[in-house]
C-alpha cells in the first residue's frame, strides 16, 4: 500500500459494530483496511498512481502489473468490507448467499472455517475480525502464487505463508477470541487462570498437551495383547504374542514398526489392534519394540547406525522368530519408516543370498522418495550437513523436535486448536488413545538419523541400484524377489500415496497395491469390525501369480491404476489377510508356551523399552 493511500484515514466509529464483510463474487482475495467506503475510490486511484512498480522487497519476484492488480483488488475489497460495516450498523439484514446491493457491494456467505464456527463469531465486531483475517490470508496466498520462482521455492513459500497465517488467526489470541472472552467473564477470570497454569505445565514438559494423559498407561489400557519379551539387545526387544487360535500358520509374522514412534499404534486397544486381528486369523505374531534412547543411554546407543538397526534389529528379529517357531522363513510387515528399513534389509539379505522372507508387507512406506510432500520442504543440504556436524558421529536426535515438525504439517489441528482449548479457554483436552501415542515421542541415534535423512529425503538414493551399501553389500531393491503387499492411504500427508505407488516399480516379486481411505494413521488402523471407510484394489487378493500386467506398475502410472481400481467398503485388513494366507506354509497346533529353551521369557509384554518416556 502506498504512503499516500495509507495516510487518508477518517475517524473510526466509536461503537464496535462491525458487519458481515462483503465482496464481489469473482474477486480472488480480500483483506482488511483502514479506509472507509467514502474514501475507497480515491484511495484506489491514489494507489494506482503510486504503485507503478513493485516495492523493493518484491522487486524481481513478481510482475509489476500483477502486483498492481492484486493491490488494487485488495483496496476494493477493503472498501467493500467497511461498507458492510456501515450497512450492518444501519441494521441491514445480511443475505446467506452472495447478493449484489444497489451500491455494488455483496454479502459474503457464512464462514466455513471450523476455527470460527461458534455463534459467538457472528457478533458484528468478531465477524469483521474473522473475515478480515481470512481475506488477508487469501491475499498472501495470491502473492505467493504470483511469485516468479521455481517450483520448490514456491512450495516452501506456501508452507511458510500458511504457518504464519495459521499463527496469526484471531482465534489464537485471548482479546480477539469471543469464546475465550465469554468464558473469562462467566468464570470471573478463572478460565484464564487455569489456562496460564496449563501453559506453565506444558512449558515444563516441553510440549503442548493434546490429550488427557492420566487416562492412559502402556500395559494397563494400551498395548495389552498378551505376550512376552523373548529376546532383547541394545537396539530392540522382540515380543512374541500368545496365539488366539488352536491352530496357527507355520510361518510367523514379524511386524517392524517405525523407530521414530512406538509400536503400540498397532496395538492400541483390543477393538482397534492390528496385532490382535492378525492373531485371530491364526498368525504367530512377533513385534519389534525399538529402544527409546535417552541421555543415560548415550554411551551405549548414541553411535548406533542405520546398519545397526538393520542387522541387530530386523535381521536378528527374523532369525529369532524363525528359531522359536522352527520355520524356514517369516512373513514380514513394515509400517512407515519401519517399511523403509524392512525393504532395505530385504534387499541386503537378497544380495547376501539369504532367503529368510516368504512375503513382504509395506504399510504407508516409501522406498522412492521423489515426492515426500511438505516434510521434504524442510530438508536441504544445509540443514542435513548441520545435523551431521552436530550428531552424525554420535549423539541423539530429539523426538520432541521431530514431533513439532510433524505437528506443523497440521498446525491448526495439532497445535493451535490446543492453544485455544488449553490456554485461552482453560479446558482440559479430551482422552484420545491415538493422540496419547502421538505424544509419546522417541529419540533416535544421531548416526542413524543422519544416514536416513541424507539417503532418502535429500538424495533419494535407495531407488538407485547399488547407489548405497547396507550390511556390507550394494542395495538393489529390484533383487527383492518375494511377493509384496503395498498399502497406501489416499489422504496421507506424510507418505503421499502416489509416492508409495512407486515401490511397485522397484520390487520384482509380484506386488499387490491397495489404496486405503483416510490418512497416514487412520487409514492403516481401520478395524474390520467397525465397517468404516473403504479401499481400492485391482484383481483378487487370492491370485497373486495371475494378476493382470496392470498391477506390476512398470509401465503404468498411479492415476491409470486408480482408474482401473474398484472401491470396496470396509477395511483393507481382510483383503491383506486373504493375501497373506497363501504364504503361511500350512497350519500346525499352536504352542501354549512362548519362546523356547534358548529363548526364555524375559518379561511380560509390552516390555520395558516401550515404557521409557522422554525425559
Amino acid at each position: 500500500m502506498s504512503k499516500q493511500a495509507s495516510s487518508k484515514k477518517t475517524p473510526a466509529p466509536r461503537r464496535r459494530k462491525a458487519a458481515v464483510s462483503a465482496a464481489a463474487p469473482d474477486t480472488e482475495f480480500d483483506a482488511r483496511s483502514d479506509a472507509k467506503s467514502d474514501a475507497a475510490s480515491k484511495a484506489a486511484s491514489d494507489h494506482s498512481a503510486q504503485a507503478a512498480a513493485p516495492e523493493a522487497p518484491l522487486a524481481g519476484l513478481i510482475d509489476a502489473q500483477r502486483l498492481l492488480a492484486l493491490q488494487t483488488a485488495l483496496m476494493q475489497q477493503q472498501a467493500a468490507l467497511w461498507q458492510s460495516l456501515f450497512l450492518q450498523s444501519a441494521k441491514t439484514e445480511p443475505s446467506t448467499k452472495a447478493s449484489t446491493t444497489d451500491t455494488g457491494t455483496a454479502t459474503l456467505p457464512p464462514v466455513p472455517d471450523r476455527r470460527f464456527s461458534s455463534p459467538a463469531w457472528s457478533e458484528p465486531w468478531y465477524d469483521w475480525l474473522r473475515r478480515s483475517y481470512l481475506l488477508n490470508s487469501q491475499y498472501v496466498d495470491a502473492l505467493v502464487e504470483s511469485m516468479q520462482v521455481d517450483a520448490r521455492t514456491r512450495e516452501r513459500m506456501r508452507f511458510a505463508a500458511r504457518q504464519i497465517a495459521d499463527a496469526m488467526s484471531p482465534a489464537n489470541f485471548a482479546a480477539t477470541n469471543p469464546e475465550a472472552v465469554q468464558l473469562a467473564l462467566e468464570s470471573n477470570g478463572e478460565s484464564l487462570s487455569r489456562g496460564i497454569r496449563q501453559l506453565m505445565d506444558d512449558t515444563l514438559q516441553g510440549r503442548i498437551a493434546t490429550t488427557d494423559e492420566t487416562a492412559f498407561e502402556v500395559g494397563r489400557n494400551l498395548a495389552t495383547t498378551a505376550g512376552a519379551v523373548v529376546f532383547e539387545n541394545e537396539v530392540m526387544q522382540l515380543i512374541q504374542y500368545q496365539p488366539l487360535t488352536a491352530q496357527v500358520r507355520k510361518r510367523p509374522l514379524l511386524i517392524v514398526p517405525p523407530c521414530i514412534n512406538k509400536f503400540y499404534i498397532l496395538d492400541l486397544q483390543p477393538a482397534n489392534s492390528l496385532v490382535r486381528y492378525a492373531l485371530e486369523q491364526g498368525n504367530q505374531v512377533f513385534m519389534i519394540s525399538w529402544r527409546n534412547p535417552v541421555a543415560k543411554d548415550l554411551a551405549e546407543c548414541g553411535q548406533l547406525t542405520w546398519d545397526d538397526y538393520l542387522e541387530r534389529g530386523i535381521v536378528t528379529a527374523i532369525d529369532q522368530a524363525r528359531q522359536i517357531c522352527g520355520a524356514d522363513q517369516v512373513n514380514a510387515l513394515g509400517f512407515c519408516v519401519g517399511g523403509t528399513m524392512l525393504g532395505t534389509a530385504a534387499a541386503a539379505m537378497a544380495a547376501r543370498g539369504e532367503h529368510k522372507l516368504a512375503s513382504l508387507t509395506l504399510l504407508a512406506s516409501m522406498l522412492d522418495f521423489s515426492d515426500t510432500g511438505e516434510i521434504g520442504l524442510m530438508v536441504d543440504e544445509t540443514s542435513v550437513a548441520a545435523r551431521e556436524t552436530q550428531i552424525g558421529a554420535g549423539g541423539l536426535m530429539s523426538g520432541r523436535d521431530l514431533a513439532m515438525v510433524f505437528s506443523s504439517l497440521r498446525a491448526n489441528d495439532l497445535v493451535w486448536s490446543y492453544v485455544v482449548n488449553n490456554y485461552l479457554k482453560g479446558q482440559k483436552p479430551d482422552a484420545f488413545d491415538l493422540l496419547y501415542w502421538n505424544a509419546d515421542s522417541t529419540n533416535m541415534p544421531g548416526p542413524w538419523y543422519c544416514w536416513y535423512v541424507r539417503n532418502t529425503y535429500l538424495e533419494n538414493n535407495l531407488r538407485l541400484p547399488g547407489k548405497v551399501q547396507s550390511l556390507g553389500v550394494p542395495v538393489d531393491l529390484g533383487k527383492v524377489g518375494m511377493p509384496a503387499y503395498l498399502l497406501a492411504t489416499r489422504e496421507d500427508h506424510i507418505v503421499p500415496w502416489r509416492t508409495a505407488w512407486q515401490s511397485v516399480k522397484l520390487l520384482s516379486g509380484g506386488t499387490r497395491f491397495v489404496l486405503g481411505a483416510s490418512g497416514h494413521v487412520a487409514g492403516v488402523i481401520n478395524p474390520v469390525a467397525k465397517k468404516r471407510r473403504s479401499y481400492w484394489s485391482v484383481g483378487d487378493a487370492k491370485f497373486v501369480e495371475a494378476q493382470p500386467a496392470l498391477l506390476d506398475g512398470e509401465h503404468v502410472s498411479a492415476e491409470a491404476w486408480l482408474a482401473a481400481a474398484s472401491e470396496h467398503p470396509g477395511s483393507w485388513w481382510s483383503d491383506w489377510d486373504q493375501w497373506l494366507a497363501a504364504f503361511g506354509d500350512g497350519m500346525k497346533v499352536a504352542s501354549k508356551d512362548l519362546g523356547n529353551k534358548s529363548h526364555p521369557v524375559i518379561e511380560p509384554a509390552p516390555g520395558r523399552y516401550v515404557r521409557q518416556r522422554m525425559l
